[in-house]
């Protein structure tokens, strides 16, 4: 039996569409399907039915799908095995969007041309998401905001970067007077729900600010975007660039604010480990780029 088949039916179940699974496979849809098609003739049961505009499991498929999914693991873990502490197999990553972009790709490219032998699954999300992915043992690794609480024995963790806060304005924006530019422009808030945005709203109320709420985005460099149009100001943690390009920004530091510092998180046991290892010094070597 291909695992690639059983991996195909794992990703169509967790996405409940065979458009969205066959981009995350980077195949057609149609080649997806007949993937589909050939693991049910193996098997002898349907796995899978349409639900509306979505597809779920058959009562069949959802028997089996956890003993597919341990099965897929044990294949990928077998070349990590056979290696004998060299870094190989595929290592199962995440990144928050501007890390994936300022720290990821260096990182990959040192790894490749050290350990070639190493295969990359990336799966972006916030670090709320990827945090409990690596807890419950779906990722190896993430580049993530550190987390303000203890961490479970089962992770490791290391900083990148220390990012402190910085006010956002557009070019020819006053920020001498803090209180009065927060009373008179609109603010564009840094998301709440996620852990950077905690940092942002901890600063503003310990220091006393009141605010013109007007949007709460959780995209960095759309908030950058944002005010470089002037549709208001922004305090948001001094991400590793790259920035939006052309932006016409006044970044001023902030005083008494605390820093969002993010890096990498990881297992610290596994077949993988070797892999996650090399992964975290590639990440660690390119931190000053």
């Amino acid at each position: 039996m291909d695992t690639r088949f059983l991996e195909t039916f794992i990703i169509v179940a967790e996405c409940g569409s065979i458009a969205e699974a066959a981009r995350r496979l980077n195949v057609t849809p149609a080649a997806l399907a007949q993937r589909l098609r050939v693991l049910e003739d193996d098997l002898g049961h349907a796995l899978v039915e349409r639900a509306g505009r979505t597809v779920q499991p058959t009562e069949e498929g959802r028997a089996i799908l956890d003993s597919a999914r341990a099965l897929v693991q044990n294949a990928r873990d077998l070349r990590a095995i056979a290696s004998r502490g060299v870094p190989a197999g595929q290592l199962r990553l995440g990144a928050t969007a501007t890390a994936m972009t300022g720290i990821l790709p260096g990182a990959i490219a040192e790894l490749s041309t050290q350990h070639p032998q190493i295969e990359y699954h990336v799966r972006p999300g916030s670090s709320i998401d990827l945090y409990h992915a690596l807890v419950e043992g779906e990722l190896d690794a993430a580049l993530l905001v550190g987390p303000k609480f203890a961490l479970p024995k089962m992770l490791t963790w290391r900083t990148i970067r220390d990012e402190p806060l910085v006010l956002l304005a557009s070019e020819g924006v006053d920020t001498t007077s803090l209180p009065r530019l927060f009373a008179e422009q609109r603010f564009i808030r840094y998301d709440r729900n996620q852990w950077g945005g905690q940092i942002v709203d901890t600063y503003l109320r310990e220091n006393g600010f009141q605010v013109r709420e007007w949007l709460e985005l959780d995209a960095l460099d759309a908030i950058a975007a944002m005010v470089d149009r002037g549709l208001g100001i922004s305090v948001v943690p001094d991400w590793g660039p790259p920035w939006p390009e052309t932006l016409r920004l006044r970044k001023h530091l902030l005083a008494n604010g605390k820093s969002r510092q993010t890096g990498v998180l990881w297992r610290r046991s596994g077949a993988r480990l070797p892999a996650v290892r090399a992964f975290v010094d590639a990440c660690m070597k390119g931190r000053g780029a």
